[in-house]
């Protein structure tokens, strides 16, 4: 190393402080920023083409399923009438007494093809307030696929 005037050596080190002071400041931007990305309803989607999933009660509870016809209007099956419908503030009463009975059954969504998808949403929202840790949608299967005339 190199000898200055006055006898001190030069130092040959790099000073990390200002490079721990940046990580600082990009780890607290993080930590407040990863809150905000991850609002949502979680829901598990069905792959095409998947086998039908095995009832994993062993208590053979039925699930939970919330059904919504192309009217937008809410069914539950639970309760003494399931096939009227009912409004928010009941299905949300309902589920949460079931979930907090049972809270490891299946909660499914049965919406119409015609209803708009909001409506699936904030029925999704209930669920979720309700209790539900993973809501499923139930599906017609696929029709099977016709083998195409060779000529």
């Amino acid at each position: 190393m190199a000898h200055t005037q006055r006898g001190r050596r030069l130092m040959g080190e790099i000073n990390v402080v200002p490079y721990i002071d940046v990580m600082l400041v990009l780890l607290i931007i993080f930590m407040v920023t990863a809150p905000l990305l991850t609002q949502g309803i979680k829901v598990e989607l069905p792959k095409a083409g998947a086998e039908p999933l095995a009832v994993k009660n062993k208590q053979n509870e039925k699930p939970l399923v919330l059904s919504i016809d192309s009217a937008g209007r809410l069914y539950l099956n639970v309760g003494a009438e399931p096939n009227q419908p009912v409004d928010e503030q009941v299905l949300l009463a309902r589920a949460t007494a079931m979930l907090r009975r049972a809270p490891d059954v299946d909660v499914l969504v049965k919406g119409d093809s015609a209803v708009a998808y909001g409506k699936v949403v904030s029925a999704m929202v209930l669920l979720q307030q309700a209790g539900a840790k993973k809501v499923g949608f139930l599906t017609d299967p696929l029709p099977p696929a016709r083998d195409l005339p060779r000529s």
